[in-house]
């Protein structure tokens, strides 16, 4: 073990394909200017199952995790902004704050950030993790957060209001800040306009709240799936479609005079979903594309599609500013406006981490939570 590290279970994935193990890892040390937290909930996401499947590359093995809320345990050197025993959601993109991109107000473009990714490890490049021999463990977008600790710069641990409850407060750190933000931040959603939103998985139903908090007058929400129409209805969308049975862009003509989707929010990753969304958006209008597919797949449109002045854009992050936007969203919580409460579907524990993989590949969960935190219950119906 390391000189000054300490010993935590974490998740561990060594071969792509494969369940992960719960193995006791070394953490740290804790540098100048990091801090180290002790993880109280991190989510299941997507992203992270990509890797599991072997669609995104990541050098392993190394521990997931990427959705993070916990409460500083220790602080690095010139660390003065937070304290031992804050609450703080995690960012997963860290940045420089003086390059090119950063000084164009890009951090998601950042050249340390996105030259020091294919690393795996802490933002300064060095693993803060260890396995018993001593060989380095990787860590997913600069985090690691299936884990009982994990250290991390203080820029990515962002304070919020005691008052959060943290297997919550996880989700802001990535699937809510980039629904939420694309609609709040990047879409540019205008008072009255009509939104569309192409899939309804929890990145698609924060798209749906922050589009009517942004002031949409009319929110249409596009999946297959019924009970996550039902969720769409239920965060604020008034009309609903289900894309076998009608057409989108159809829909979207019908209910705005012929003129189609002021704003269109792609969140779902299907070469159909990102067809559909220049064809449901009106002449003039904006497209945010939030979905993926693999890096090097080629997907076709129809040219008459991309005419008429429409704008797209892609959005990793929902034009994140973490600093103020996790603040920003807990407090919405806490007040009611935002809902966070039904995109958790199970609260598991640490050794419950391949199962809740398993529902979420099935399509069975919204987001399962793992839960570090004594002071979180399971609540019945929950996995345990």
């Amino acid at each position: 073990m390391a000189e000054g590290s300490l010993r935590a279970r974490a998740a561990v994935l060594r071969a792509i394909g494969q369940p992960m193990a719960i193995e006791e890892v070394a953490v740290g040390p804790v540098g100048p200017g990091d801090v180290l937290v002790r993880v109280a909930a991190a989510s299941l996401c997507h992203t992270d199952l990509e890797v599991i499947d072997g669609q995104l590359g990541l050098t392993l093995p190394a521990v997931l995790g990427h959705e993070v809320a916990g409460r500083i345990a220790a602080l690095g050197e010139g660390v003065a902004s937070l304290a031992v025993g804050d609450p703080v959601v995690l960012s997963w993109n860290p940045h420089c704050g003086h390059c090119f991109h950063c000084d164009r107000a890009q951090p998601i473009l950042c050249d340390q950030y996105l030259a020091q990714g294919p690393k795996a490890a802490h933002f300064d490049g060095r693993p803060r993790f260890a396995c018993d021999d001593g060989a380095p463990l990787h860590q997913l977008m600069y985090l690691g957060g299936f884990a009982e600790y994990l250290v991390v710069p203080a820029q990515q641990a962002v304070r919020v209001p005691a008052a959060m409850p943290l297997d919550r407060a996880c989700l802001l750190g990535c699937a809510v800040m980039t629904g939420f933000g694309a609609a709040t931040r990047i879409a540019g959603i205008a008072w009255g306009e009509t939104v569309l939103v192409l899939g309804a998985g929890a990145v698609g139903l924060a798209a749906i709240q922050g589009a009517r908090l942004a002031g949409a007058r009319r929110v249409i929400a596009v999946d297959p799936n019924p009970a996550r129409r039902a969720m769409a209805e239920a965060a604020g969308a008034v009309a609903l479609c289900d894309p076998a049975a009608e057409d989108p862009a159809a829909l979207a003509r019908a209910l705005t005079g012929g003129r189609g989707a002021d704003v269109v929010i792609e969140a779902a990753g299907s070469p159909a979903a990102f067809r559909t969304s220049v064809e449901a958006v009106r002449p003039g209008g904006r497209v945010v594309w939030l979905g993926k597919l693999g890096v090097n797949a080629e997907l076709g449109f129809r040219w008459g599609a991309l005419m008429q002045e429409k704008r797209i854009i892609r959005s990793s992050y929902g034009g994140a500013r973490p600093a103020e936007d996790f603040p920003a969203m807990a407090a919405a919580y806490l007040d009611g406006r935002l809902d966070l409460d039904s995109l958790v579907t199970d609260r598991i524990r640490l050794a419950d981490i391949n199962a809740g993989f398993a529902a979420l590949r099935q399509g069975r969960a919204i987001r399962s939570v793992v839960v570090f935190d004594e002071g979180i219950v399971f609540e019945e119906g929950n996995a345990a």
